[in-house]
């Protein structure tokens, strides 16, 4: 035991670690927030559109010589703002040309690559960031973009609430429906963007979707409802699996994200065999 305790220090005495660690933690409590935007307005097609967004970023920035992150932002809000000025006024939806524009984004990074003599392996390593390789800039932008959006949702909580359960209703209310729903999806691609540059593809459903569904099922099991509660409980399930998952991968030489994805699986299968577990007693 007293080994374990002193290959703990020694190993998040390391700076790379101890970051990698930070890291874990505020997107760890905070992408879950966004992961419930996602799935409360049905924008898990647009989700998809946006990691390859981050594809045709990056092949922008190695072709133009760029920095990564900056391109990547500006690729994913332009293909949000594209989508949007071409959905419904009454009622954006994402669903019908999201997979439309996903194939025109890699069929664009295919040619940039191409004409530019972009090394295709060097933009798909964009789908394999580490939590070690974070430097302190990194730090500071997921700190900057997890308090916005943990902002966001808490100084408008109640507008969300009523978009979230009915977007003509909301309208009708006085809520601007569509600056709303605007702010939400160029979060989710801020967000997105940057977690897919710093942290690899694979975490994004790790923090984004995972922990929600973890939490609804929990939630369904002990009968607690309301969008309030499945906020909290998506960041502690967040919380919970990221450094759990990442200390776990540290002591153990595994790789992080491989970790905490597979204990967010763990997480959402308990979940449910919870919920299953409650059902049949009632």
């Amino acid at each position: 035991m007293d080994n374990f305790f002193s290959d703990f220090a020694a190993l998040f005495s390391l700076r790379p670690v101890l970051r990698g660690f930070f890291a874990m933690m505020i997107c760890g409590a905070s992408f879950p927030t966004c992961g419930v935007m996602v799935l409360r307005l049905n924008l898990i097609p647009m989700r998809y559109m946006l990691m390859h967004g981050v594809i045709l970023g990056g092949a922008l920035a190695l072709a133009l010589h760029l920095p990564m992150i900056p391109a990547a932002l500006v690729v994913n809000i332009a293909l949000v703002l594209f989508m949007l000025a071409t959905a419904s006024k009454n009622r954006p939806n994402f669903s019908g040309n999201s997979a439309a524009t996903m194939v025109l984004s890699m069929a664009l990074a295919s040619l940039i690559m191409h004409i530019a003599g972009v090394n295709a392996k060097d933009t798909l390593d964009l789908l394999w960031g580490s939590p070690f390789a974070l430097t302190k800039t990194d730090l500071i932008i997921l700190c900057g973009i997890s308090g916005v959006l943990v902002a966001y949702t808490a100084l408008n909580f109640h507008n969300i609430q009523n978009i979230f359960f009915n977007q003509q209703i909301a309208e009708s209310s006085g809520i601007n429906v569509r600056m709303h729903y605007t702010a939400t999806v160029i979060i989710i691609a801020v967000v997105i963007a940057v977690a897919m540059r710093l942290l690899g593809a694979f975490l994004i459903d790790a923090l984004l979707i995972l922990p929600v569904l973890t939490a609804a099922n929990f939630q369904r099991a002990f009968g607690k409802t309301g969008l309030r509660t499945l906020f909290f409980a998506s960041g502690f399930s967040g919380l919970a699996i990221s450094i759990s998952g990442y200390v776990t991968a540290v002591m153990a030489n595994l790789p992080p994200t491989a970790a905490i994805a597979l204990l967010a699986g763990i997480f959402f299968v308990a979940g449910r065999a919870i919920r299953k577990l409650k059902c049949r007693r009632i």
